[in-house]
């Protein structure tokens, strides 16, 4: 850190004048004065040795507006804090999502901070998660004013909620890890058992030993099979009443047999019992299904998915005042107030106001929308700085958000071809086992042999589709470590094989090709003034604005403005050291300068104007830029025989422009979700194979009709949540390295295919004449799926750099 970079966020302190602060004899500079303000009170506290702990520089801390102010006052209101808060003995318990943390000091500051809070009894944060426990006296403080002290501090505090989809996986995530706990140590317990009396290596047991050996072996395996193996007759049972067999129907068979024999033989005597075949059997099968379930739960979750773009409640107009309010509650006809940064929570037409609107969770467009009365707005779209009042006309399952999901699960509902190849596979696989089972039995018992029981059981066992079980999810586990490690993960188990049969990428563009947001890419001076003289004085106006178009100017130190005014859909205008200053578009500082625009090229991007009531200053270009790798990543993908498509609702004629600068085939724009689906469904009707890559809400129905979706690390949870893989390094050359990693992922399922196939073909002629008692064959068939996992494991060798610190998504971030 230089001694102009701020010492508190490490950002260029280079403002006029400077902001310093002494601290401990030595002079610190400030890039703003919310940094020196976030100092003052950590040296207040006495908390200063933050600055020794801390391994990342802090957030730079940001002022409370008006509007975020009173929405941080609405988590008081008993209907908001029904959600997430909980009563307690203490008092009252809340669970928070806390931004802005950057390393484990941070947590340090927070929780030492928060802890000198009147009211608060506890206040804990997970940093792998982010999420805090808050636990406070409501007597003696409220929430909203604990939430105001974790702003204080430059970070931001909102309440977490998890969805039904995550809590019902989280549920199902548990109780695999225990049934595969209490299969595994009853595997230990019964083989060590067993073991010493197969191999001989204890003599001369007594009857009375040996039975008292059945009996220990029939407690341990009686949890294995009733509580361990439990899915399996439970989803046996439901194949049998639907007449659509699956594995699990031999599974179960061979299990609930085995035990059966076994407990029978340990009451009423016999040769043999299988307690340790049943264990083992168990263990192995859950273990495969536990591997696929990890893969699928990392990936899967996401806290709060429909934060942002579902409110839970609305601020609705009754007479001369307003009631908070769940939007479940609305109906149309009723008058809502949203204060600028809202969430639209229904769709309807403005009634008063006017405003600007982020609609790009509907359209893609990243540049706001102005909007005023008589004009339709859609649920999801965020307001911008003004007020608007907004008369419902569809609420809940009839807006345009929920049209959009309902789209997705429609899509999301047809199977697949490969999905419907596998079941046809696996309902032949399972009916052959089943007639041959039995008929085994009725030769050897109509031949007289006396073991005819053991050998059907030795047929069921080493004949189980325990590797072919394995084959598939460990070698996509695998390869998902792989490809984890370089900052692509997939999130469903088909993904890695479907990527094999691609032939077509289609690339959203905003976000996905692009950054995503608006950045200078050209200033063009007209006065006296140099370009960094121009930059500064527009950075002084900018300041006092969060539209997008102000947010690039951020960043570069400004002057002190006065009597800023902000001109709706034109620009600001303001004066710096008494001077009157005017920025935004053409026409509007045509109008306050009062002479034309000077003659200039013609930009590709949007143009900012900058003038004084003298004259002309400057003309900035504004522009979404491709991300640095697009290029590179466009030419892999071509070069690897793939075609590509950029397929954006964008409505800015950027579409073509970012096409051709990246060699992309082909460009469509202005394309609705609707209209996105109809390009997808075209190009499958032709024989297409489409791998879909996008960042947006609006994403997402194409995405789910792609043979695979891939959703970018910055895109939405909700994104994330239903594609198929995520991009979490937001690196497309990445795209490429999935596609090799798809290719050695289908070599080794069929390795581990053919030798599952063979291991049966040769194991069933011998266990059907008697040749491989019970217990060989268990041992047989775990061999068999040790090799499977074995070779399986060689994918997830790492190959090239990995992308280091990839940020955390979906369950990977809540886990």
């Amino acid at each position: 850190m230089t001694p102009l970079d701020c010492y508190h966020c490490g950002e260029p302190a280079l403002g006029a004048p400077a902001i310093t602060l002494e601290l401990e004899g030595a002079l610190r500079h400030f890039c703003c004065l919310g940094c020196k303000a976030v100092c003052e009170t950590i040296r207040a506290e006495g908390l200063t040795g933050f600055y020794q702990f801390r391994t990342e520089p802090a957030v730079t801390p940001k002022a409370l507006s008006d509007s975020e102010r009173n929405r941080i006052l609405e988590v008081d209101h008993p209907l908001v804090q029904k959600s997430f808060v909980s009563p307690v003995t203490a008092g009252q318990e809340a669970t928070l999502l806390v931004s802005g943390i950057t390393c484990a000091a941070c947590i340090w500051l927070l929780e030492n901070h928060m802890a000198r809070q009147p009211g608060v009894v506890s206040f804990s944060v997970n940093h792998s998660t982010q999420r805090a426990r808050l636990v406070w006296n409501p007597e003696h403080s409220r929430l909203s004013q604990l939430l105001i002290a974790v702003h204080e501090l430059g970070y931001r505090a909102r309440p977490y909620q998890a969805d039904e989809a995550e809590k019902a996986l989280k549920a199902e995530h548990r109780s695999a890890l225990i049934r595969l706990a209490v299969a595994g140590i009853g595997s230990f317990q019964s083989m060590m058992l067993a073991f010493p009396l197969y191999f001989e290596l204890v003599n001369d047991l007594s009857p009375e030993f040996v039975s008292f050996f059945r009996w220990f072996s029939l407690l341990v395996a009686t949890p294995v099979v009733f509580y361990s193996a439990r899915p399996f007759f439970a989803n046996a049972f439901r194949d049998i009443r639907s007449r659509h067999l699956t594995m699990d129907v031999p599974v179960a068979t061979a299990i609930g047999l085995a035990y059966i024999a076994s407990a029978w033989v340990t009451v009423f005597g016999g040769e043999e019992v299988y307690f340790e075949s049943v264990c083992m059997f168990t263990f192995f099968l859950q273990l495969g299904r536990y591997i696929e379930m990890q893969a699928r739960y990392r990936a899967g979750l996401t806290g709060n998915a429909l934060a942002g773009f579902q409110p839970m409640v609305a601020n609705r107009i009754q007479g001369n005042g307003s009631d908070i309010v769940a939007t479940h509650d609305l109906a149309a006809g009723d008058v809502i107030r949203i204060r600028p940064g809202e969430t639209l929570p229904a769709d309807g037409v403005i009634v008063s106001g006017h405003s600007t609107l982020n609609e790009a969770a509907l359209t893609g467009e990243y540049l706001p929308e102005t909007r005023s009365e008589g004009d339709p707005v859609h649920a999801g779209s965020i307001n911008g700085e003004n007020p608007l009042e907004v008369e419902v006309r569809r609420a809940g399952t009839q807006t345009r958000l929920s049209g959009i999901l309902r789209v997705l699960d429609r899509v999301q509902a047809e199977k697949p071809p490969v999905a419907l190849a596998a079941d046809r596979i696996a309902g032949v696989f399972v009916s052959r086992v089943l007639i041959l089972a039995p008929l085994i039995w009725i030769g050897w018992w109509m031949a007289g042999a006396d073991n005819a029981f053991d050998i059907t059981l030795s047929v069921l066992v080493v004949t189980c589709p325990c590797a072919l079980s394995l084959a598939t999810p460990t070698a996509i586990t695998s390869a998902t470590m792989r490809l984890r490690k370089l900052g692509f993960l997939p999130t469903r188990g088909h993904t890695l094989e479907s990527l094999n049969t691609i032939d077509t990428v289609i690339f959203d563009k905003t976000g996905t090709l692009t950054r995503g947001e608006l950045s200078l890419v050209d200033t063009r001076t007209f006065g006296n003034l140099d370009a960094d003289r121009c930059r500064q004085l527009a950075a002084s106006l900018e300041k006092h604005s969060e539209h997008p178009i102000a947010r690039v100017f951020h960043q570069i130190p400004g002057y002190a403005a006065r009597q800023v005014q902000n001109h709706l859909g034109g620009g600001l205008s303001g004066q710096v050291d008494g001077a009157p200053l005017y920025i935004g578009h053409r026409d509007f500082v045509e109008e306050k300068v009062g002479s034309p625009a000077p003659e200039a090229d013609t930009s590709k991007g949007m143009e900012i104007w900058l003038a004084t009531d003298r004259g002309w200053m400057a003309r900035f270009t504004l522009d979404d830029e491709p991300r640095p790798d697009a290029r590179e990543a466009v030419q892999a993908l071509q070069n690897a025989g793939l075609r590509t498509i950029l397929l954006s609702g964008d409505r800015s004629g950027h579409v073509e422009q970012i096409a051709g600068r990246l060699g992309i085939d082909e460009a469509i724009g202005q394309a609705s979700p609707e209209e996105k689906l109809r390009v997808l469904e075209n190009l499958r009707d032709q024989g297409h194979q489409i791998m879909m890559v996008g960042d947006g809400l609006n994403d997402l129905p194409s995405m789910a009709g792609a043979g695979v979706s891939v959703a970018m690390g910055s895109a939405a949870d909700l994104t994330q949540l239903k594609a198929d893989a995520v991009l979490l390094s937001g690196q497309l050359t990445q795209l490429s390295e999935a596609l090799k990693a798809s290719q050695d992922t289908r070599r080794v399922i069929r390795q581990n295919m053919a030798w599952a196939l063979a291991y049966n073909v040769c194991a069933l002629p011998l266990a059907a004449a008697g040749l491989v008692p019970p217990w060989l064959a268990a041992i047989g068939m775990s061999l068999s799926s040790l090799v499977v996992v074995l070779n399986a494991m060689r994918l997830g060798r790492q190959r090239g750099n990995p992308v280091s610190h990839a940020p955390a998504v979906g369950a990977e971030a809540t886990s």
